[in-house]
């Protein structure tokens, strides 16, 4: 029987750093960093288990926070134009997607740059992030400022309920 480490055709570190907080965070980390895995390998990119970072992302990097009122999805879309971003939701499943526009430049010549280093991506990408059943998406709200796409969504009224308090009387 063969180990994964046999399959993957790269310079494999002997330890790789386990992130030791909630179960919750590693498994979320875990699968984000699949998920960049087999993209990087679908869109024909070489990949090593030790630089991911410094790889161009695929799609944007996003933060999900809640508060008491709702849901709120910050999502990095630097050099991208408001017109080219489109946010739908969908049975509580957010997406947000557009097309990042490469500029082409020309010289007086006719002849294009030669790229020595390129790690600004271009080309169509698509982030979906799956709400919890308390999110009010008909009311959601996008803002795009400064290369941050913010996309605020109100909990159900039902869900925003603030606890109340209980007075304890001492039995007799």
């Amino acid at each position: 029987m063969s180990k994964i480490r046999d399959l993957i055709s790269c310079n494999l570190p002997a330890a790789i750093a386990v992130n030791r907080g909630r179960v919750s965070q590693s498994l979320a980390s875990l699968q984000d960093e699949m998920n960049r895995l087999f993209s990087h390998y679908y869109h024909g990119m070489e990949v090593r288990m030790t630089d991911w970072e410094n790889l161009p992302a695929s799609s944007p990097a996003v933060n999900v926070s809640e508060a008491v009122e709702g849901f709120k999805i910050d999502a990095a879309l630097p050099g991208i134009d408001a017109k080219d971003i489109k946010v739908e939701s969908v049975c509580g499943m957010l997406t947000i997607s557009g097309e990042f526009r490469e500029e082409k430049t020309e010289a007086k010549d006719g002849r294009t740059d030669t790229y020595l280093r390129r790690e600004i991506s271009s080309g169509a990408f698509i982030r979906s992030v799956q709400l919890p059943e308390s999110a009010d998406c008909d009311k959601a709200v996008a803002e795009f400022r400064n290369g941050i796409l913010t996309v605020s969504v109100p909990k159900l009224a039902e869900a925003q309920q603030k606890p109340r308090k209980i007075d304890v009387k001492l039995a007799a």
